[in-house]
């Protein structure tokens, strides 16, 4: 194939002879027409004019002799067989056997004959109980108080109670020197005389 030759745009000169004269490069109107693009021209250094407006059939003519194509040639990738993957082949686990359940049956209990509901239950024996025993209280010995002895108040009485004796019997069996120690404004002469009191009252 013969290489392309340096193509160069003319244009008429718009004197009154009107000859043709080189112009600055082609226009974007005449690439259009002659099928061409830009980028293919400035691949084969073609002049081209991107102010000049008019067209000329004699320069779109010598574009549309040009040689090439601007079209990129998409490299085909070659062809591949993708390899599938295989799964190792697994057995399916054989299940357990289930084993038969036995149903246990629940055994009736017997129904009593006629004879056994005839025979009577034995009676029970009644327990007699004992008469409660009613327990009388004795009558309490008569004491005789302490304020019949001559001279003596309600308020020695009460000490004579702090110190445990209540009543004359008590006060025989007491010693009057302790007594008289222990009961503050009662001498040992007095308590001695109401012990003498107390006998003579007691063996009436």
């Amino acid at each position: 194939m013969e290489s392309n030759k340096k193509i160069v745009a003319m244009v008429t000169s718009p004197a009154k002879d009107a000859h043709k004269r080189k112009a600055k490069g082609f226009s974007l109107g005449e690439i259009k027409e002659a099928g061409k693009t830009v980028e293919l021209l400035r691949k084969l250094n073609v002049d081209i004019d991107y102010f000049r407006k008019s067209k000329h059939e004699s320069n779109v003519e010598e574009l549309r002799k040009l040689k090439g194509t601007d079209k990129k040639s998409k490299k085909k990738k070659p062809f591949v067989v993708k390899e599938k993957k295989r799964t190792p082949f697994k057995p399916k686990a054989s299940k357990p056997e289930k084993k038969p359940v036995k149903k246990v049956v629940a055994e009736k209990p017997a129904k009593p004959t006629k004879a056994a509901k005839k025979t009577p239950a034995p009676k029970k024996e009644r327990v007699k109980k004992e008469p409660k025993t009613i327990k009388k209280e004795l009558p309490k010995a008569e004491t005789t108080a302490l304020t019949s002895l001559s001279g003596l108040g309600p308020a020695t009485a009460k000490k004579f109670e702090e110190l445990g004796v209540s009543c004359a019997e008590e006060l025989v069996k007491e010693d009057p020197a302790e007594l008289a120690k222990l009961i503050k404004g009662v001498s040992e002469e007095r308590i001695i005389n109401w012990i003498k009191e107390c006998k003579e009252l007691l063996q009436q």
